[in-house]
């Protein structure tokens, strides 16, 4: 009951990658950057498991960045032809690749990842996927010129990864979308589509991930723009809770969003941010306490895992660990008064 996780991310060593930066260009060489990323999700279960989480990720560990360390092995992207692009609704502007023809995937792309992290922890293992619908938003196509068709043909080529990743023993795969938060027309289109063929033929738990961005100052700021509160989810979450999909991991830590919308979950698991990636201020055991409360008041607790809002990579390492630390310690006062 109340087993904790969080969304995906964590912080890379100084000497990986350029700390508390998104996109951070990686610091070793070439012929000594594989073992470096292993040496780094060694550290990363280890930060986890001593802070006590239930449900550990490999960190990220291997990616610069979540959408593009998986699209580097698929074929029918070009990462010579780069252009600028608005992403998120141009809530900020980002260096692509482009799509110059048929997608499909080379071979295995995050199956030593997953093989490494399983070899080294005991612990329920869950590793997070871009989502069809956000890898759409993060490149540019000049060849499907068609979102739901770009993102099918996505969806297909997560599948076959998904597929491999459970046999190698994931206990958990999680789609990552962000995007859900943005093009709420779309996720009814084809959003909801797009997960199902992802996900088709899984029989591990599935999640998917709708928050509202890491803290950077772009999503900051954008948040200052959604009025007093944010609503987003009255529209996405109806859909998921008719999907396939086992479990949602959402932003609740200060933020606006109003925690009765929860309710149109129905039976979902609910990984519910109780954690704020937002800030470097580590939160106290009581206050991520105060925050599952908050949630209980409307999931049941067996259905609900603490989590942080979104991923850390940008935060600073220590800060990262100390709010690992909390968000364990919180889950624990809360199970204590649960147990009476």
């Amino acid at each position: 009951m109340l087993l904790t996780t969080i969304a995906g991310s964590l912080p890379k060593p100084a000497w990986l990658a350029t700390p508390e930066m998104l996109w951070a260009p990686w610091l070793l060489p070439a012929d000594r950057l594989a073992e470096g990323q292993r040496d780094a999700v060694l550290i990363a279960l280890k930060d986890q498991e001593a802070a006590g989480i239930d449900v550990v990720t490999d960190g990220e560990q291997s990616r610069q960045h979540f959408v593009h360390g998986f699209l580097r092995h698929v074929e029918g992207i070009d990462f010579d032809k780069r252009v600028t692009i608005g992403i998120r609704a141009d809530r900020y502007k980002a260096e692509v690749p482009t799509v110059t023809g048929p997608i499909r995937r080379r071979g295995p792309v995050h199956s030593n990842d997953v093989r490494w992290a399983r070899a080294h922890t005991t612990k329920r293992l869950k590793f997070t996927l871009p989502g069809p619908m956000t890898i759409v938003d993060t490149i540019a196509d000049e060849h499907y010129r068609d979102r739901r068709a770009l993102a099918l043909a996505f969806a297909k080529v997560l599948n076959e990864e998904a597929r491999e990743l459970e046999a190698l023993g994931l206990d958990v795969v999680q789609l990552d979308e962000p995007a859900f938060n943005v093009y709420l027309d779309d996720v009814e289109a084809w959003g909801i589509d797009a997960l199902h063929a992802a996900i088709d033929g899984l029989r591990c738990t599935t999640a998917v991930h709708i928050c509202y961005g890491y803290g950077i100052k772009a999503n900051i700021d954008w948040k200052q723009t959604l009025g007093g509160e944010w609503r987003q989810y009255e529209r996405t979450f109806p859909l998921l809770a008719k999907s396939r999909i086992g479990q949602v991991s959402l932003e609740c830590a200060n933020s606006r969003v109003p925690l009765e919308l929860l309710k149109l979950l129905d039976d979902k698991d609910v990984l519910a941010g109780a954690v704020d990636v937002a800030t470097r201020t580590i939160e106290t055991p009581e206050e991520v306490a105060a925050n599952i409360r908050a949630v209980m008041k409307h999931v049941p607790p067996e259905r609900l895992f603490p989590c942080t809002n979104c991923g850390m990579v940008v935060l600073p390492r220590e800060v990262a660990r100390g709010k690992l630390r909390a968000l364990a310690a919180g889950a624990d006062l809360v199970r204590a008064t649960l147990r009476g």
